[in-house]
């Protein structure tokens, strides 16, 4: 049994984060305002377990919310598939099971088949190796630009 949900003897719930989570049933308030909005922006008919687990502190569910609808929703130079990819990219980099699950997901709902996740996958495996290489031998900023390996 892994370490994040209780034993059934203790407890028939799942716990789902290292947390106690504020269900939609138990939300007042501003949370409840926010999981509304979550459910309305996101177009879906529940509250991912990250944003239960930031209402322990409802400012900063709040706060943490507007930050991702800024980054995340609005229109920028970075269309919303850029945005997922480099989010899936990042997540891999942090290690968080939870958001490679949840982006995973959005960058194959925006369009990307096994073999464009293959080669998304491919090139995070050569830059992870490349970065550390790189680290470990403390190399210098070049004096003059290039513009990557792309060629």
């Amino acid at each position: 049994m892994d370490n994040i949900t209780e034993h059934p003897k203790e407890c028939s719930k799942e716990k789902v984060a290292f947390v106690n989570v504020i269900e939609e049933s138990e939300a007042t308030g501003k949370v409840k305002e926010v999981y509304e909005d979550i459910q309305k922006t996101l177009g879906i008919d529940f509250v991912p377990n990250m944003y239960k687990a930031m209402a322990n502190n409802p400012d900063y569910l709040e706060v943490s919310w507007r930050k991702i609808q800024i980054v995340m929703s609005k229109q920028g130079k970075l269309d919303s598939k850029t945005k997922d990819i480099i989010a899936l990219t990042v997540s891999i980099m942090s290690g968080s099971d939870y958001c490679i699950g949840v982006y995973n997901e959005a960058v194959k709902h925006a369009g990307l088949d096994d073999a464009a996740l293959t080669e998304l996958y491919s090139i995070i495996d050569t830059y992870i190796g490349l970065n550390r290489l790189n680290i470990a031998w403390r190399v210098k900023a070049d004096k003059k630009p290039w513009y990557g390996c792309s060629g």
